[in-house]
């Protein structure tokens, strides 16, 4: 799995993935994109064996987001709070976890370029086998307004 920022967690879809896509872009036009910075790494251990970059500068307007787009055909009742975040990796065990976390965190510790992230476009996705996702279609942030050249 690659390193990515997830905006609404896994979920059944109420309706079909059209309907999602296109509840997407509604929503999405609405909100100018934005840019977060990233903190610290860290894990979900117990809960899930996954390693990540906890969002420090944008995380409110994350959290906006993912609210304002967990309703319709994406709505769905979520088993853990979201945290906005970077996810690094997603081992198999804890062990695996562990030994990402300390590796990640030293790498971290030593990235010198940007933690800037800017968040301009959404991918909507769907896992075809465990831990197997397929870009669906990409959904822009924010409504661009095009000018007309005078000729």
């Amino acid at each position: 799995m690659a390193a990515h920022v997830t905006i609404l967690p896994p979920r059944p879809l109420g309706d079909t993935e059209a309907s999602a896509i296109r509840t997407l872009e509604q929503a999405c036009r609405q909100v100018e994109a934005f840019e977060v910075t990233l903190g610290e790494v860290e894990t979900f251990i117990p809960v899930t064996p996954t390693v990540f970059i906890r969002v420090a500068h944008g995380a409110t307007r994350m959290q906006e987001l993912h609210d304002q787009l967990n309703h319709g055909p994406l709505t769905c009742p979520e088993q853990w709070p979201y945290t906005p975040h970077l996810t690094i990796a997603k081992m198999t065990s804890e062990e695996q976890a562990w030994q990402g976390f300390e590796l990640a965190r030293r790498r971290w510790s030593e990235y010198q370029a940007t933690r800037r992230i800017p968040l301009e476009e959404l991918s909507f996705v769907r896992e075809d086998e465990q831990n197997c996702w397929v870009d669906l279609a990409p959904v822009r942030l924010g409504q661009r307004l095009v000018t007309r050249s005078k000729t």
